[in-house]
């Protein structure tokens, strides 16, 4: 690898671990927003979100610039297409959360009312997944990429349950449609941001292992275990 193609693959490997920091703090303090009825979190959330966006875009330019400059093969090259799915993805996690906290601001204002699903076990299910799916693409990590994708089955789940949850809860109480529409909202938030981790996961298995898993029914043993060198420091 060039001297010039290695500085520009840790340019853009910092970017993109500067705009994971930003979507998965700000899909925290989403969740927070709904748990808490906290109005100031979610307006924190829906503000930040410009920024995410001027991030991806210099991320998928950096990444275009490199495949012109540098023609990276094998593993370079792997990881920019990589990075280019990751970056929408991780954009697209950020859009998800900004719904979420849009709901938390009307929530905000509302009388809290016992949830007919569990919300809570849902928001944290799928804030590990994000948060496991990162870590594996900092430390190129197949086993914890493998565990994430096989843990999207467990989302789906919870919100299948919930679609009948929330009706029966919206015929006994149909003074707070209203609120249980939105909680319903959040839930399939949270099942999509989950479908993106779950991409995230995938695609760090494709980086390392130069293997295609989405689209199989089957799951997966990861084929080898070993932790590889940090993002930031492997070249």
């Amino acid at each position: 690898m060039s001297e010039h193609m290695k500085r520009a693959i840790e340019s853009l490997k910092t970017r993109l671990l500067t705009l994971c920091g930003i979507v998965e703090e700000n899909l925290l303090k989403a969740v927070a927003s709904i748990q808490r009825r906290d109005l100031r979190l979610a307006q924190e959330v829906i503000e930040s979100d410009d920024r995410i966006d001027d991030i991806e875009v210099d991320v998928e330019e950096e990444c275009l610039k490199i495949l012109a400059l540098h023609q990276p093969v094998a593993i370079d090259l792997r990881f920019i297409i990589t990075a280019l799915k990751i970056n929408n993805d991780l954009e697209r996690i950020g859009d998800l959360a900004v719904n979420i906290a849009e709901r938390g601001e009307f929530l905000a204002a509302q009388d809290r009312i016992e949830v007919p699903f569990d919300f809570e076990g849902m928001a944290q299910k799928t804030t590990a997944m994000v948060h496991s799916s990162l870590d594996a693409l900092v430390n190129m990590d197949c086993a914890l990429a493998y565990r994430v994708w096989n843990t999207d089955d467990e989302v789906d789940a919870i919100n299948r349950q919930m679609y009948d949850q929330v009706k029966q809860s919206i015929q006994k109480n149909p003074d707070r449609i209203e609120i249980l529409i939105h909680m319903l909202s959040v839930s399939r938030h949270l099942e999509r941001i989950a479908d993106h981790a779950t991409n995230i996961a995938e695609d760090v298995i494709y980086m390392v292992e130069g293997h295609i898993v989405r689209h199989r029914h089957e799951k997966y043993l990861p084929r080898r275990t070993e932790t590889k060198s940090k993002l930031e420091t492997n070249g």
